[in-house]
C-alpha cells in the first residue's frame, strides 16, 4: 500500500548490490530490507542482488549469487564479483539507478557493471573499517585500506553513510560527495507496550527486586563484548544477583562469551519479530559497549522500547545517545560501565528519567522522514 509522503519514487528502478541481506541478521541487512519496502511503497521498483543463503526462500525481486561462508565469520557469506552476472541485471532489468552497499564481491561487481552500462551509481558506507582496524590492533593496514575505499566510493555520484561522525571521517580521508543517510525506528515494532512478564522470566528475572540488563547484537570482539562481561562481573561482585544479564544474538565470539560471562547470564541466540520487540521492552537497562558502529540501530530500538540506555562516550552512537538522552560511560573501561550499571540498578527513578529522554528522542526519528530525504537524493542523482 502506498505511504502518505511528499517524496514519491514513481519511475525509479533501483538495483541494490549487497553482500548482506535477510535472512542474515544484522543492522545493514535489516536496513536494506526496509529500504526496498520503502521504495516500493513510494511507487518505485527494486531489484536486490545479493549472496545465496541456505536459509533464504525464493523471492521474485531478489537475485542470489553462489556464495560460501566467510571464514572469519561463518554467519556472513561471500560471493565472487561476477561482471557477467551484474551485466545481465543491467541488460535484462534495466535499472535507472544502482546502489552498491558493500565494497567487495557483489558490491564490486555492481559498481563495474553500472559504470559500464552508463547507469548512475551511488554507494553507501556501512562498516567502520578504521575502528575495526584499531580494535584488532591492525592500524598499520589503514594506509592501504583508504586508497581502495577512495577508489571504490569516488567512482559513484554519492556516498551515503549513517552518521555525521562517520561522514567527517570519510571526508578527511578523501571521499567525495558524502551525504548522511541516517536511520529511523519503527514505533509499531519497538515500544514499551511490548513489555512482558513472561519474557522477563525467559531472560532470567526470577524476583521482583532484580534489574535486567540486556545487550542485543552480534557477539563479536569488535562489539566490545569483553568490556561488557568484565563490567558485569564487577557489578555482580558489588550487588550480587540483584542484576541479571541477557545477551540476544549470536556471532563468532559466542563461545568466548559463554566461557567468560557471569554466572546466570542468559544467551537467547538471535530473536526476530515479536520476540525481539518483547526482549527490548522487558529490559531495565540496555548496555551497549561497542565503539565500532557507523550508527548503532539497536541503541535507537532500545530507546524506542522505553529502556534506559548506557552507551560509550565516543563513536557514532553519541549523536543521539547523548548525555541528555542516555548514560555515557568511558569507552573501553569496564569499571566505568560497571559503575553506571550499578547506579541505575539501585535507582529506579533515575532509570525512568533516562528511559523517558531516550523515548522522546526515538519518537522523533521516523523512517518515513529518513527515506523522504534519501528519495530526494536518489531523484537528483537519476536526473543527472
Amino acid at each position: 500500500m502506498p505511504v502518505e509522503t511528499v517524496e514519491r519514487a514513481d519511475g525509479l528502478r533501483l538495483a541494490i548490490f549487497t553482500d548482506t541481506y535477510p535472512p542474515q541478521v544484522n543492522g545493514v541487512a535489516r536496513t536494506l530490507a526496509r529500504l526496498a519496502e520503502a521504495i516500493e511503497a513510494r511507487g518505485g521498483a527494486v531489484r536486490i542482488v545479493t549472496v545465496a543463503d541456505p536459509e533464504a526462500s525464493e523471492h521474485a525481486t531478489v537475485d542470489r549469487w553462489p556464495s560460501i561462508p566467510f571464514w572469519a565469520y561463518p554467519q556472513l557469506r561471500i560471493a565472487a564479483p561476477s561482471r557477467q552476472r551484474a551485466m545481465d541485471v543491467m541488460e535484462q532489468w534495466k535499472p535507472t539507478l544502482v546502489h552498491v552497499t558493500t565494497e567487495f564481491g557483489v558490491g564490486l561487481a555492481g559498481l563495474f557493471a553500472a559504470r559500464e552500462a552508463g547507469v548512475p551509481v551511488v554507494s553507501s558506507y556501512h562498516t567502520h573499517f578504521k575502528a575495526y582496524l584499531e580494535f584488532y590492533k591492525l592500524s598499520m593496514l589503514e594506509p592501504m585500506a583508504w586508497p581502495y575505499f577512495r577508489w571504490f566510493h569516488n567512482r559513484g555520484v554519492r556516498t551515503f553513510c549513517p552518521s555525521g561522525i562517520v561522514a567527517r571521517d570519510l571526508v578527511a580521508n578523501g571521499l567525495e560527495n558524502v551525504r548522511v543517510w541516517s536511520r529511523g525506528v519503527d514505533a509499531s515494532r519497538f515500544s514499551p507496550s511490548f513489555r512482558s512478564a513472561a519474557m522477563r522470566d525467559r531472560l532470567g528475572v526470577v524476583r521482583p527486586d532484580q534489574t535486567l540488563v540486556v545487550y542485543v547484537g552480534r557477539l563479536a570482539r569488535e562489539k566490545g563484548m569483553q568490556v561488557l562481561l568484565k563490567a558485569m562481573h564487577q557489578v555482580q561482585q558489588r550487588i550480587g544477583d540483584r542484576v541479571v544479564l541477557a545477551l540476544v544474538g549470536d556471532g563468532p565470539a559466542e563461545n568466548e562469551c559463554r566461557a567468560t560471562a557471569p554466572v546466570g547470564t542468559v544467551f537467547t541466540g538471535p530473536l526476530t519479530g515479536r520476540e525481539l520487540s518483547e526482549a527490548y521492552a522487558a529490559d531495565d537497562i540496555f548496555a551497549f559497549p561497542s565503539i565500532t558502529e557507523t550508527f548503532g540501530n539497536v541503541v535507537l530500538e532500545a530507546m524506542a522500547s522505553g529502556v534506559a540506555v548506557i552507551a560509550p562516550d565516543i563513536g557514532a552512537t553519541t549523536e543521539y545517545a547523548t548525555r541528555e538522552t542516555a548514560v555515557q560511560f568511558s569507552a573501553k573501561d569496564p569499571a566505568s560501565l560497571a559503575a553506571e550499571v550499578v547506579a541505575l540498578a539501585v535507582d529506579p527513578k533515575a532509570r525512568a528519567r533516562v528511559a523517558a529522554a531516550g523515548l522522546a528522542t526515538a519518537k522523533a526519528r521516523t523512517w518515513d522522514s529518513i527515506f523522504d530525504g534519501l528519495v530526494r537524493d536518489y531523484r537528483e542523482v537519476a536526473r543527472r
